[in-house]
């Protein structure tokens, strides 16, 4: 756990680190070397999170894996505050990464750079790769900027290598980085593509196409090579590498586990709690004090009730760490009784990210890497900047926890450019992503027990910045069947005639119209629908039971784009989504606007009945 993170956030080099974790004794074989990229092989064209021993982060995207390593960088300062003591160090490591010109022309690469130099993450080391070429051509016909100068105003250290071949100048840059304590330090090296190749160094075809044979041998014959030689380690190379290598790495985790052995006689509440963090599990009685909400008819923002909520959870899991995009008053995302996250001051666990939403999601990446729970927080709409690094912590299986507050049209007087109409139906088909929009306030509170118990993918909340009612169990059910993604919420005796599906602030229209319906004797159910992804996990027996084939008469409602829909209500079934962006005025009067009222259900459902 103490090992240094190395990052390649120019993932396209992949066999770069496949070739270092071969030679270097990792279980690498020349036989995976000899599949790359192909149907099956551990050595994709791009490194990815759990392929390889030594791969420490799915990248490709340039520039995510450089803000990942941001978040290592962020974890390795909290967890040296939260754990060292005098006398008993166990957390002390360094965050390498390697950056190619694309990921510098990246913005994501400059949030989290900025980010870094503001909280001054002296542990954290960039090495720019700066071979002036990219897939079109060479860089300056669109990459002109002074690197060194921008990074030196974000509050780095730079230090500048003219010849990548000068080994003994690299040495020296890493060391003086290693050494420099108070700032994050980018090593920018001047470099060749295709060094040693006759016709193709320097080009932009050796960045974006195989050499060629002949290119190949005449490029070995360069290097004083056997041209004819292929995957050929030399024993002299294993010698020099791979025994040295491995003794070191064994030696260094002795050396840990003993100092770790002596940290738990002396800290044993400590070490359970390490343990408990690393092994990825939750504190015993963790949900312990959730809160239960009771009915109110006026109720409660759903945001409102995460705030709540995540008061909860943060009292009994002390690894919960994240903060918001500048929106922490209005995301209800503050952990009280902690601090803010600060240069110099590491320790807290409130995360002040700035205006910079991709740069907080790849960064709560790195922080998940390094077995911590991590969250961040903006509205619904800006999940749009967020999406790159969902989408690759739900490759990863990261346990990231996304709040998304202001989730509909109910914004209101913010206008179309604030209202997600389509971001719900688009992070639903992330595959492996789990989003749950919640009610009401207790749906809420069993959304966080979901996200909290997931540890194969993150899970997005969907949150209402408006007051929604909160349901009275005592006639309706348990809020407990939302962590099945869907339940009957209310039903109809002997069977329904039609089905009433809802989410977030359309539940409760949904709960209206049963009660309306029912007073005219149509037999209804409504089904809560929270989470989509969760409910088709469910055996076809449960999901049978709550929406039965012999009732083909459903109506959807949701204050979003219809797609998706269709599959809950088959051929026969009616949609009250939005399928256009909304309007700016007051939230009651664009959901009446738009068709979002009680009155509109029970008519789609008497329409739907007439089919």
């Amino acid at each position: 756990p103490n090992r240094d993170r190395f990052v390649l956030s120019a993932g396209h080099a992949s066999m770069l680190l496949y070739g270092t974790l071969h030679v270097s004794g990792y279980d690498v074989s020349l036989d995976d070397i000899q599949r790359f990229r192909q149907l099956g092989g551990r050595c994709p064209g791009h490194p990815e999170y759990g392929e390889l021993p030594g791969v420490e982060i799915t990248t490709g995207p340039l520039g995510q894996g450089a803000a990942a390593s941001v978040g290592m960088a962020m974890a390795e300062r909290w967890l040296r505050q939260r754990f060292n003591r005098p006398g008993h160090e166990i957390v002390g490591y360094r965050v390498y990464a390697v950056l190619g010109d694309g990921c510098m022309m990246e913005g994501v690469s400059g949030e989290a750079a900025s980010l870094a130099g503001h909280l001054g993450l002296g542990n954290l080391t960039w090495i720019y790769d700066s071979n002036h070429i990219s897939i079109d051509g060479p860089t300056d016909l669109a990459f002109t900027e002074d690197v060194a100068v921008r990074f030196k105003a974000y509050g780095w250290r730079v230090l500048t290598v003219d010849d990548a071949n000068d080994v003994e100048a690299v040495h020296q840059a890493l060391v003086t980085a290693a050494e420099t304590a108070d700032r994050p330090t980018l090593v920018k090296i001047t470099s060749v593509i295709a060094y040693g190749a006759p016709t193709k160094a320097g080009t932009a075809s050796a960045h974006g196409e195989p050499l060629g044979e002949e290119e190949i041998r005449k490029a070995k014959e360069f290097f004083k090579w056997d041209p004819n030689a292929k995957f050929l380690v030399p024993q002299d190379v294993r010698r020099h590498m791979t025994a040295p290598l491995q003794e070191r790495g064994e030696r260094l985790e002795r050396e840990w586990n003993a100092r770790f052995a002596a940290y738990a006689q002396a800290h044993p509440d400590l070490a359970a709690e390490w343990d408990c963090m690393q092994s990825g599990t939750l504190p015993e009685g963790w949900d312990s004090n959730l809160p239960a909400f009771p009915a109110d008819g006026k109720g409660m923002a759903s945001r409102a009730a995460g705030g709540k909520v995540l008061q909860a959870v943060a009292a009994n899991v002390p690894w919960l760490i994240g903060g918001a995009a500048d929106l922490t008053p209005s995301t209800k995302t503050y952990i009280r009784g902690s601090e803010d996250f600060r240069k110099g001051d590491y320790g807290h666990r409130n995360i002040r990210f700035g205006v910079r939403e991709h740069a907080m999601a790849a960064a709560c990446n790195g922080l998940a890497l390094s077995q911590l729970r991590s969250f961040g927080a903006t509205f619904l709409v800006f999940a749009d900047y967020c999406r790159p690094s969902i989408r690759l912590a739900a490759m990863m299986k990261l346990p990231v926890i996304y709040v998304f507050t202001h989730d509909s049209i109910g914004v209101g007087e913010d206008g179309p450019t604030h209202q997600p109409v389509e971001q719900l139906a688009s992070l639903r088909v992330i595959p492996n992503l789990d989003v749950v929009r919640p009610g009401d306030a207790n749906e809420v509170t069993e959304a966080w027990r979901h996200a909290m118990q997931r540890t194969d993918g993150p899970v997005a909340l969907a949150l209402s910045r408006q007051n929604l009612p909160t349901l009275d169990r005592a006639y309706l059910a348990p809020a407990s069947g939302a962590r099945r993604g869907g339940y009957v919420l209310a039903d109809a005796t002997g069977g329904p005639e039609v089905i009433l599906i809802g989410t977030g602030s359309e539940l409760s229209l949904c709960v209206q119209a049963h009660e309306e319906l029912t007073a005219k004797g149509v037999r209804a159910r409504v089904v809560s629908m929270p989470c989509t992804s969760l409910f088709d996990r469910q055996h076809a027996a449960y999901r049978e039971q709550v929406l039965p084939a012999s009732c083909p008469a459903r109506v959807a409602v949701e204050a979003g784009v219809s797609g998706g829909w269709q599959k809950y209500v088959g051929l026969h079934g009616i949609v009250l989504g939005l399928d256009r962006f909304g309007a700016s005025a007051p939230c009651a009067d664009v959901m009446r606007h738009f068709g979002f009222t009680a009155e509109a259900v029970v008519a789609a459902a008497r329409q739907v009945l007439a089919r």
